[in-house]
């Protein structure tokens, strides 16, 4: 059993438990057979990811926005580019670094500012994200300096072409840390660690055999697309309080379990459509986001470094 089984079966067994989230499941075989054949490949949208030049600066990208991959709990207060969601404006922040100044090396990441950071995503140094992603650079280039030689290649060469061997290494830096406790079970839902495994994989920067056994990368987003699509139900009071703005806390009953539904409605999507991985389900149900019918309603929100 591998981690990300773990995390598999441990959210399963809470959506087996859950008092306040549902998964609909006599509507799961017909909406998993309703989402449109895949358009493109997997891959990070080539607009917000890193994808050419030397395999390290691809290696170093994927890493480096992995590790700043959080902070939705924040988005209504952060400023965005015009049109642009939270994920965007970050991801293009560092994007356009890359692109002026190529790659930290994993020295100075281990140094950075909450200034630094801030000035190269265009925020505010005070607000309390940016101390947040600085605290999690630093440990990202602590790691890839002192475990891997300061080559971010080498931290996905080291995995030896598996996927779940670099969850497993992840798992353990605090930058990609994102473990949940529900009734006295550990729920590791590892987002950010699982994510970059593909994002490595689809920048060129590994070659992993065993993405196909990766969970949904669990934030707020698809729980919600689940939601409105009548997928998953909420009940009364927590959707009270997510359609008033009120933030969930994380790790808190409601929250582990739409992130945990929102992981086993996808794993019984694929046993539906078994064509599809989660990570497919994952691509699709993300960019169907985007849309407006998902926009216009309220999604739940949490401070935390998970997503």
């Amino acid at each position: 059993m591998s981690l990300v089984d773990d995390a598999r079966s441990a959210c399963a067994w809470v959506a087996d438990r859950a008092s306040s989230v549902r998964i609909a499941h006599e509507r799961i075989e017909g909406y998993a057979h309703s989402l449109p054949v895949l358009a493109r490949d997997l891959g990070p949208d080539p607009e917000l990811a890193w994808l050419e030049g030397p395999r390290e600066a691809r290696a170093a990208f994927a890493l480096t926005l992995n590790a700043v991959n959080f902070g939705s709990g924040w988005w209504p207060e952060i400023r965005k580019r015009p049109g642009a969601s939270g994920f965007t404006t970050m991801a293009l922040g560092l994007r356009e670094h890359f692109a002026e100044h190529g790659p930290w090396r994993a020295a100075d990441l281990a140094e950075m500012s909450a200034s630094e950071v801030a000035t190269t995503l265009g925020q505010e140094p005070e607000h309390e994200l940016m101390a947040l992603y600085a605290a999690s650079v630093r440990d990202l280039g602590r790691r890839v300096s002192e475990e891997h030689g300061g080559s971010f290649a080498a931290v996905a060469d080291a995995a030896g072409g598996s996927a779940l061997a670099l969850v497993e290494r992840l798992a353990g830096w605090d930058c990609f840390a994102d473990v949940s406790s529900y009734r006295g079970c550990s729920v590791p839902f590892l987002k950010r660690a699982q994510l970059v495994c593909a994002d490595l994989h689809h920048a060129g920067a590994a070659s992993f055999g065993d993405l196909d056994r990766l969970t949904l990368f669990a934030d707020n987003l698809i729980p919600h697309v689940l939601r409105v699509d009548g997928v998953l139900t909420y009940n009364a009071g927590l959707l009270a309080r997510i359609d008033a703005g009120e933030l969930l806390v994380h790790g808190s009953e409601e929250e582990v379990e739409i992130r945990a539904c929102g992981v086993e409605a996808v794993e019984l999507m694929t046993q539906a459509r078994p064509e599809l991985t989660a990570q497919a389900f994952d691509h699709l149900l993300w960019n169907r986001g985007r849309a407006e019918r998902y926009k216009t309603r309220p999604r739940h929100r949490a401070r935390s470094t998970a997503y």
